[in-house]
Formats: C-alpha cells, structure tokens, sequence
C-alpha cells in the first residue's frame, strides 16, 4: 500500500505553471528521492502536501485516506528556509514543537534527552540558537522535524550546511528511521545521497514527472551495454582505434560496446590483443541519468 498518492494535481502561480497534472506514488517504508532542477516544481509540490498552500485541482491521499489537518501530525517537514526561533533555548524550543505535534510535555522531555544524546547536543540543550554554529542549529531543526516519530518524514535538502562528518551522522539516521518503519521523501540536489539512500526516485521538470521507479530498475534500463576495459597488450600489436583509449604505464584503458554479441564472446576478441587486466560494465549514475533526462525534457 503506498503512504501517499497523488493524482492529476495542478498548481497555478499566475501565469506560471507550477505542476501540471502530477501523478505520484510513494510506497510504504521507503526512501523516496525526489529530483528536479530548481523551479521544476519540488517544493510546490512539498508545500500541498504539508497543506501550506492548496491544490487548484487533483487528488492527494494519505495511507488510503483523503489529506485532511489531521494528517499533519503524522508528517514530519524539514523545509530547506530553516524555521528556528533564534532567542530560545534549544531544549525550550524543542519542547514547544513537540508539544505542537501532540506530544505531551513529559513524553516529549524523554525524547529530547535521547535525541540530544544521540545528536551529542546535550552540552548545548540550554544555549539559544543564535549561540550554536550553524551545524549545530541544522541538528537541532532535525531532532524538531522527527520527534514526534512521524509515518511520513520530507526532508527538503538535509544536509545543507554540514560538513562531512555530521552528513554521515544524519544519513544514517535517517537509514534507521527507515528501518523502523517511517516512510522518507527526500528532496536534494546531493546525487551522492540520492544513489546512497533511495529505493525509489521521481525526477520532475518543467512541473511534469519525468521519470518514475525504483533505483535499481531505472539504472538497469539507462544501460548502454558500455564496458570499461583494462589490458596489457602484448609486445608490438597494433590496437584498434577504441574509445576513450588512454595509455597508463604497462597497461592501456578504453571502451567497448557490445555490438549485439554477448560479453563472454568480446572477451575472448579481447584477448587475442594481450592479457585482460580488467572488464566492468559502465553503469550510469542517477546523476547522468538526471541529466539525461533533463536534456531530453529540454528538447521536446
């Protein structure tokens, strides 16, 4: 059963067409990536979701049941314009925002302290978040989109403002909410992220879906049947005039098409040419399909 589905949803802003008969599915307890150039019509469509702005027309569910106010203390909202309130302190703030999600104040207290803990926030719970670095505050924010343990978790661009370490901190974080069970989509323009943590993505352009599916498939069918080959060739042949050919000290690199035959069969073509070293299929990445298919929609 999917967490959420949309049907034939249309955003006007004016002249501008924001989404133009948006069809989504996103399945229970996934990863869900959410890709689009910037104006594609990504946070539009995160915004009717959260009901902070309303659809001109189409349908949205939520776990079988039409959006209603009620849903949105099953969903958790990390937008990318943080929303601190920088003269509060950090365990106040939280306090206040978990109590907004329906947590009563002693339920809340526990969470906090664990997630201060697990976040290693605990000498700062006092400070205002004008006092923390900007890292710190991105933390917290976090801890305030997740405390009520929502069904369903939007995180608009995470890791903005991290550096390495704590990005690593939050992606597994959200791998365990994952585990758990709470259903995540993940809007951000990091394709390192998006190949590390989806299951499924939708690319959206121009406000149209593009490309629909799970990770896995869509890269299976972006293949070209490319292999990247590594070999040493024997002393004076002559080699064919191969792509992206370069000559690297006792070996030379290059690539190959498989030309309809089988790769067992271009091996052994290969191999009259010197001793293999090396033969790996090129499969694309989510950002070269990105831009794939953006240069496609681009062209129509």
């Amino acid at each position: 059963m999917c967490i959420l589905k949309i049907e034939a949803l249309n955003k006007r802003y004016g002249n501008h067409v924001a989404l133009s008969d948006f069809h989504l599915e996103v399945p229970k307890g996934i990863v869900f990536g959410l890709l689009g150039p910037n104006g594609a019509g990504k946070t539009t469509l995160i915004r009717i979701v959260n009901q902070i702005i309303d659809q001109d027309s189409g349908k949205i569910w939520i776990n079988g049941e039409p959006l209603k106010l009620s849903h949105v203390r099953n969903i958790g909202y990390l937008p990318e314009e943080r929303g601190l309130y920088k003269a509060m302190k950090v365990e106040d703030q939280l306090l206040y925002f978990a109590q907004i999600k329906g947590l009563e104040a002693k339920a809340a207290g526990r969470k906090i302290h664990d997630w201060l803990e697990k976040l290693s926030l605990v000498p700062w719970r006092s400070k205002k978040i004008q006092e923390l670095s900007k890292g710190m505050a991105q933390k917290v924010q976090f801890i305030a989109t997740v405390i009520h343990e929502p069904n369903l978790l939007i995180l608009d661009e995470p890791f903005s403002g991290f550096d390495p370490v704590n990005a690593e901190i939050i992606k597994n974080e959200i791998l365990e909410l994952k585990n758990k069970g709470t259903t995540i989509i993940l809007s951000t323009h990091r394709m390192e992220s998006v190949e590390l943590l989806c299951d499924n993505i939708a690319m959206i352009n121009k406000a149209k879906k593009i490309l629909d599916g799970p990770v896995r498939e869509i890269k299976k069918s972006s293949k070209r049947h490319r292999y990247r080959v590594k070999l040493m060739p024997k002393p004076g042949m002559v080699l064919p005039s191969f792509d992206h050919f370069k000559q690297e000290e006792d070996h030379v690199s290059f690539t190959v098409s498989l030309m309809g035959k089988s790769p067992n069969l271009v091996i052994q073509e290969l191999m009259d040419y010197g001793e293999l070293h090396g033969f790996e299929e090129m499969i694309p990445t989510i950002e070269e399909i990105f831009i794939q298919k953006i240069n496609e929609s681009h062209g129509e």
